[in-house]
Order: structure tokens, then C-alpha cells, then sequence
């Protein structure tokens, strides 16, 4: 592709979504629904909560056609997630043990990728989760302390696989582009603020009350 219709090409996305909305595409997401082993149509997505990171990549995920298994930990939240298309919701908060719940829910195969934004508490309940040949895409930590250690026998036996994400690559980039505008997927924004009230913004993210992104603009 030239630059000129590259160009063109990204004005007409910039055209088709308000600015609060671009701020929530970074390209982590689509390759958290796109890892190393290829999520596609009738594969089984395990996402953790409801913050920006997992909703979008519940809704990637939808969008390949693959099932979802969210977790949440209220049943208001767990409605809102049903809504954008999950086919079954876990409370964590009463299901401790919803590696084993997963697994129920796909008749003992378990799922075959999840979503870990955990971090070290939550790994290894999201290798337990997995179906044979499964992957776990790290994405965060943000629901568990460090220190933790991971039984490195978790890996072995079952053919999985584990990967860490930051950014996907252009042409993971491009291709998410090029499914925003075609489905005209939205983002969901919980809350926007100004700069000026960006320290009011992160103390609503610490409260981890939000459901999607919570966006500061400037200007």
C-alpha cells in the first residue's frame, strides 16, 4: 500500500470516530485477540474483568467469531459484559476457583485463549484454564501483587504456550484499522475528563469501579 492511500486510508478512520474514542485503540488489544496462535471462529476467549484492555479485547474477540468467558466481579458489570457479547460471565468474587468453573463451562476441553491481565495471583488459575495447545497473552498485572512464583510445570504436557504483549506490530495495526471501519466497531468509554481534572481521573481508575477506558483530553 502507498503512503498517499495510507494516508487517505487513516483520515477516513479519523473521519468515522470521535477523538475520546482513538484514544482508546492502542494496537496491544487487537493482538491480545490476535496472538502467536491465532484466535479464530469458534475458538473459546477467556477475558479477566471489565477494565479498557479486556472489553476491547472481548469485543476483538466477537468480532473473529470466537466464543468469550468473561470475569467480573459484580453482577451489574457481569450484564454489561453479556451485552457486548459474552456468552458466560464468572463472579470471581464467588467463584474462587473459576479456572475450574471455565473448564466446566466448555464441557472439560477448557478455553483456548485468555486474556491475563492479572498478573502473578491470576497466572496460574489462567494455565490450569487452558485447553491442550492453549495460550495465555500477558497483558498486565494489575490485579494481584508481584512476588508470586509460577510452578514452571504448569507449561509442560499440555502443548501451551505463554507470551507477553506491549504493542502489536504495523501490520497488526493496519488490520485492526481495517476492521474498526469495516464492522464500525466503538470502543466503550466509562468516563472522560478534562487535563485539568487528571488527578480526579486516576483516582476513579485506582477505585477500579470503571467499566472500559477511562479517557483525559486535552484541550
Amino acid at each position: 500500500m502507498s503512503l498517499l492511500r495510507q494516508l487517505q486510508a487513516a483520515k477516513h478512520t479519523l473521519l468515522l470516530l470521535r477523538f475520546t474514542q482513538m484514544a482508546r485503540y492502542p494496537n496491544r488489544e487487537f493482538a491480545t485477540a490476535t496472538p502467536a496462535r491465532q484466535v479464530t471462529a469458534g475458538d473459546t476467549v477467556l477475558t479477566q474483568g471489565s477494565g479498557g484492555v479486556s472489553v476491547f479485547a472481548l469485543q476483538f474477540a466477537r468480532l473473529l467469531g470466537a466464543r468469550v468467558i468473561a470475569t467480573t466481579s459484580t453482577a451489574e458489570k457481569a450484564e454489561r459484559l453479556r451485552a457486548l457479547g459474552a456468552s458466560e460471565v464468572i463472579n470471581y468474587a464467588e467463584t474462587a476457583d473459576w479456572d475450574e468453573k471455565a473448564r466446566e463451562l466448555t464441557d472439560g476441553r477448557g478455553v483456548d485463549c485468555v486474556v491475563e491481565i492479572g498478573g502473578p495471583g491470576t497466572i496460574p488459575k489462567s494455565l490450569k484454564a487452558l485447553a491442550v495447545g492453549g495460550h495465555v497473552s500477558l497483558i498486565g498485572a494489575s490485579l494481584s501483587p508481584s512476588g508470586t512464583g509460577l510452578d514452571p510445570l504448569l507449561l509442560t504436557g499440555h502443548g501451551i504456550t505463554l507470551g507477553s504483549i506491549s504493542v502489536g506490530s504495523r501490520a497488526d495495526f493496519e488490520a485492526m484499522n481495517r476492521a474498526i471501519e469495516l464492522h464500525r466497531l466503538r470502543p466503550v468509554i466509562d468516563r472522560t475528563f478534562r487535563f485539568a481534572a487528571a488527578k480526579e481521573a486516576y483516582r476513579h481508575f485506582e477505585g477500579r469501579g470503571h467499566f472500559g477506558k477511562v479517557v483525559i483530553t486535552h484541550g
